[in-house]
């Protein structure tokens, strides 16, 4: 399929995200003998990109394996470019059918009238780049493992989409010497303040906790209660922002909303978290739970309500992100991979690892 029109392609199975658990279920697909498509809005594990330049990951390297292959790494714990590296080398070395830079805006369910059983799907795609997909897929299954990364939580105050102001964390070092402010009371966040600290800007952490978050990595928060204590690290606890400008963020105290604080920013970062979109599995007619946004799929095989749709990794977590990481998002994939050989494997055998 080329990256204008539609040629009508089919395969068994369209993957909806290549992050490593896209990726996984890919390699699961291909040695159980189904043929696959994998498909991503940008690169391969778009969301390890998008991580701290000089990210170490907070987990062991044998926890972010995929496929069997090793991830060798030179100390226990790998960086962002260490695991950028291995990924891209797993899809070249496994020849997976990936089209990156291919937009999925909609799956629908073609059922056939007279066996609702029979369920086909309809992927559509767009090119997000010239050398991507756009067109019409036909699959028998689909299985959504597109995360959460590209859908941060919004403070939905006036001026959030101005140029100073990102949803995500890149380095410190352009912003030495200059006043930032870090919105967050999470591990990122702090993570982000700290990280600026050491490279000389002029860091204000805002939150409207009291406190930062009980969830904070135990070996961050002491370094950054220091830092608070001795005033290398600014500190607004109990304050929300009302709005940004031009060079500007305004804040208010909780228990006082209408005195406003206008904090000088060259940039800031507003690091509040991540949650599962959902409009294509329900639009596809997948249920999710309309309190905490999570998918309702088996909890064996991550199969929703609709026969042959599934929702594996942090893509089936709705707003709990947090419950979610690479090493127990490959077990959703196993589960979902396990099932679909079942139904649909030349010899209808379970996939193993």
């Amino acid at each position: 399929m080329t990256s204008r029109g539609s040629t009508g392609q089919t395969c068994d199975v369209v993957i909806v995200g290549a992050g490593p658990i896209g990726i996984e279920c890919a390699i699961l697909a291909k040695r159980s003998g189904l043929s696959h498509l994998l498909l991503d809005q940008g690169p391969v594990v778009a969301a390890i990109a998008r991580y701290p330049v000089y990210m170490l990951f907070f987990t062991t390297s044998e926890r972010l394996e995929v496929g069997g292959h090793p991830l060798v790494t030179t100390a226990d714990k790998p960086t962002r470019k260490e695991a950028l590296d291995y990924y891209r080398k797993v899809v070249a070395n496994e020849e997976l059918n990936i089209r990156t830079f291919s937009r999925v805006t909609a799956v629908a369910p073609l059922r056939d009238a007279q066996e609702d059983h029979d369920t086909r799907f309809a992927v559509t795609a767009e090119a997000a780049a010239r050398s991507g997909l756009t067109g019409t897929v036909t699959a028998k299954a689909v299985v959504v493992a597109t995360g959460y990364f590209d859908n941060p939580n919004l403070l939905g105050v006036p001026g959030e989409d101005m140029p100073h102001v990102s949803h995500y964390y890149t380095e410190a070092h352009p912003y030495f010497g200059r006043p930032i402010v870090v919105v967050g009371g999470g591990s990122s966040a702090a993570d982000a303040a700290l990280d600026l600290y050491r490279a000389g800007a002029q860091v204000t952490i805002v939150h409207r906790g009291e406190d930062m978050k009980r969830t904070l990595k135990y070996w961050i928060r002491p370094n950054l209660e220091n830092r608070i204590k001795e005033g290398s690290i600014a500190a607004r606890f109990s304050t929300v922002v009302k709005r940004f400008e031009e060079g500007a963020v305004v804040l208010s105290p909780l228990d006082d909303p209408q005195s406003e604080e206008a904090l000088p920013a060259d940039q800031v970062f507003v690091l509040t978290g991540y949650s599962a979109p959902t409009w294509l599995i329900e639009g596809a007619g997948a249920q999710v739970d309309p309190e905490t946004r999570k998918a309702q799929v088996d909890r064996d095989t991550y199969e929703t309500n609709v026969p042959n749709l599934y929702v594996v990794g942090s893509a089936a977590s709705g707003t709990k992100t947090s419950d979610i990481f690479v090493e127990n998002g490959l077990v959703h994939a196993r589960g979902a991979m396990a099932d679909l050989a079942r139904k649909l494997g030349p010899q209808r055998q379970t996939v193993t690892r």
